[in-house]
């Protein structure tokens, strides 16, 4: 403890937003380090993911939504997301030492006070710490419990180059899909699904073909199962493509959450029920957090694939908490593939 600096610095909400957050809505600032209470652990966080679902937590009226599950906040509130950091103290009992690696979410700090409770041991199964901040698991669980890839599926997977969606196209790969789709923002982006992730084809959203019109001709034949991270125009679209018992299961609305406008937690689309009931197409909304059990199974599947190269985990690592704000506007932009991750 004697070598901890006096002081450590935090990113915080400036002033909620009107539409997308920018850096101008966040500061950093510097607070003397933390000091524990009783049943808490101190924590310096190496890694914490950057994620476009901060803005649920961040807009006007945030506190009123019942069943969203993240803390509402308010100007002068420090962000928080999910972290790796290493332990500092910790009490007796908690079975943690100083230099253990714990995950936790209350990350947007160089320095976080947990609770013992709140804090995970993350498994020894992968080789590189920051892949505990991917979102695999969600994809994973949602394509093992929220529906069932089948022998020869064919899948599509709405924002194919976001956090879970550059995930997912791998493990449906690898739970027997016989061809996957992926949509995304950009052309350029479109190559690297089908070059660098293993995507056999990839749509554009935003351009002068239509979305339902890309994916029938990429999916001749229709799609099976769609995991959608977005709504919108592309559950539509999968509505227009989709075979006969078609399962679609969604675990995100991008549509609305990235709108210029609005708070972010609400997503309409209208789609042709008629179209639902003739093709016998079947909607669950999920969450990963529904089956923790299959973090667990994961985490060691995650492991063993990256050790063979049979799947690879797309990140950008972003150096200092100062480069936080602008990471997050550049999430929310679609500029990168995969999962962003501050470095400390």
């Amino acid at each position: 403890m004697s070598d901890l600096p006096p002081t450590c610095r935090e990113v915080r909400l400036a002033a909620r937003p009107d539409g997308l957050p920018g850096p101008e809505h966040f500061e950093v600032v510097e607070t003397p380090v933390p000091a524990p209470g009783v049943d808490q652990v101190l924590v310096r966080n190496r890694y914490f993911r950057v994620s476009a679902s901060l803005r649920m937590m961040i807009s006007q009226g945030a506190e009123a939504v019942a069943g969203v599950p993240f803390p509402a906040l308010r100007p002068g509130d420090t962000l928080a997301g999910e972290a790796v950091g290493e332990v500092v103290s910790a009490p007796v009992g908690s079975g943690l030492r100083p230099g253990d690696l714990v995950s936790h979410f209350l990350g947007w700090r160089e320095y976080a006070v947990v609770a013992a409770a709140a804090c995970t041991r993350p498994e020894a199964t992968l080789p590189d710490p920051v892949a505990h901040l991917g979102h695999g698991w969600t994809a994973y669980a949602a394509l093992t419990r929220g529906v069932r890839i089948r022998p020869g599926d064919t899948v599509f997977v709405s924002a194919g180059g976001s956090a879970i969606g550059s995930m997912a196209g791998q493990i449906a790969r690898l739970l027997g899909a016989g061809r996957v789709i992926g949509s995304t923002g950009s052309r350029t982006k479109a190559e690297r699904l089908v070059r660098e992730l293993g995507y056999d084809a990839a749509v554009v959203r935003g351009t002068d073909e239509p979305m339902a019109a890309q994916l029938t001709e990429a999916a001749p034949g229709g799609i099976d199962v769609l995991l959608d991270n977005v709504g919108g125009d592309q559950l539509r679209a999968a509505v227009t493509a989709a075979r006969e018992g078609a399962r679609f299961v969604l675990v995100g609305a991008l549509s609305g959450q990235l709108a210029e406008r609005g708070t972010g937690r609400t997503a309409p689309v209208e789609l042709d029920s008629f179209q639902l009931l003739r093709k016998k197409i079947t909607l669950r909304g999920y969450s990963a957090d529904d089956n923790p059990e299959a973090r667990a199974e994961w985490d060691q599947r995650f492991g063993d694939w990256l050790r063979t190269g049979d799947i690879t985990f797309p990140h950008v690592r972003v150096p200092g908490i100062d480069h936080a704000p602008n990471a997050l506007r550049e999430v929310i932009e679609g500029h990168h593939l995969g999962t962003v991750v501050v470095e400390l």
